[in-house]
């Protein structure tokens, strides 16, 4: 079987431990283990044994996932290494050889990779900017057809940080529907949403599941939780599918981290997701306005969209050269690295990430001003 290279990946675990300024995090600045739980929980991880835990996920950290989703039970939750390995085991149990599946673009771009070396055809349909990056819902109905087996959605948006309407979810769900196709949706950016109170997160399509029976949504903490370290994602879906991919998950990482396991369940309680979000939420939006002003200052050479969520920029710049090519001058010569647009396959665009330490994000793009004013000459 051949793999082609996951650029993104590749690229950042090339070069984001080595230089002064990185901004291709498209996350939150990571909490620590002493700003999320009390005296007593720290010390009750210190009493735990080390042993190997339930392969699905503990009980209770799938019991915390499932109270976030509408009807949901234990069994309906598989708890995975991360989101990585969620997209991973879905696409493994859900395709084959010769399938058909309709991706959303611009897209974290591991599922195209992963499909493709199934040997299964993937057709795109497109965000587009002038729509502030909403779908172009004809572009998708031409694509979706009844051989499609997927359709692939990430909501809200990676790179973009768009969030589909209830319209938009509406019509994709008739569509699979008339097209007995499943609906895959990274849902990892849901909490991190900019202009909602911490009690509150965007629509899963999760709640869609009573009219379409073939819905799948993968979350987890790397994002919205500003956890990443911890190694914790999920996949919700129907009983026997979600049983389906925890067999497969047999020949994978078979379990998760104990530890992780016990902390996410108590990140997960009611108590504790406001406080998380609105953390998060509250340097999400100082950072926008910081970023929303540079972009603004350079006139007609950038423009963005503002996010909905996440914790990254799409900006599009207008002087010529290649997006890969400007990511490795700001490395070379700024020590700054940037995520290009050719990630997404889509160049003259940077991905510049947002929810980091606000002075490190000033710092970064007063490097990258410096670039700009070069080429701009």
């Amino acid at each position: 079987m051949k793999i082609e290279t996951f650029e993104l990946e590749r690229i950042q675990s090339l070069w984001e431990n080595l230089v002064e300024i990185n901004l291709t995090e498209s996350g939150i600045h990571p909490y620590r283990l002493d700003e999320i739980l009390s005296t007593d929980e720290i010390a009750e991880l210190g009493r735990m044994r080390i042993g190997y835990g339930q392969t699905n996920g503990s009980i209770e950290l799938r019991e915390a996932i499932a109270a976030l989703y509408r009807d949901a039970d234990l069994d309906n939750v598989l708890v995975t290494t991360g989101s990585a390995e969620a997209n991973f085991v879905a696409m493994w149990n859900l395709l084959e050889a010769g399938d058909e599946l309709v991706l959303m673009l611009p897209n974290y771009l591991q599922i195209q990779g992963i499909a493709k070396s199934f040997g299964v055809e993937v057709k795109p349909f497109r965000l587009r900017e002038e729509l502030d990056w909403a779908p172009d819902l004809d572009e998708l109905r031409a694509a979706v057809s009844p051989r499609t087996k997927v359709i692939v959605l990430c909501n809200p948006n990676n790179p973009t940080g768009s969030l589909l309407s209830a319209a938009s979810m509406r019509e994709i769900t008739s569509l699979a529907t008339e097209n007995d196709a499943w609906i895959y949706v990274d849902e990892v950016y849901r909490g991190a949403e900019l202009n909602l109170p911490p009690e509150e997160s965007s629509p899963s399509f999760w709640d869609f599941a009573s009219h379409h029976d073939k819905v799948i949504v993968t979350g987890g903490l790397s994002k919205a939780y500003a956890l990443p370290g911890l190694r914790v994602g999920w996949l919700v879906g129907p009983h026997g599918t979600i049983a389906d991919m925890w067999a497969r998950r047999d020949y994978t990482t078979i379990a998760t981290n104990i530890i992780s396991n016990r902390v996410g369940a108590r990140v997960l309680q009611a108590d504790k997701r406001p406080v998380i979000f609105e953390r998060n939420r509250a340097m999400l939006r100082q950072n926008l306005v910081t970023t929303q002003a540079w972009v603004e200052s350079h006139g007609g050479l950038l423009h963005f969209v503002p996010p909905k969520a996440g914790g990254m920029a799409f900006i599009r710049y207008n002087f010529d050269i290649n997006s890969t090519d400007l990511s490795l001058r700001l490395r070379e010569s700024k020590g700054t690295f940037v995520i290009a647009g050719d990630c997404f396959g889509m160049d003259g665009y940077l991905r510049i990430g947002m929810g980091g330490e606000p002075d490190q994000l000033v710092e970064g793009l007063q490097r990258v001003d410096e670039v700009i004013a070069d080429l701009a000459r």
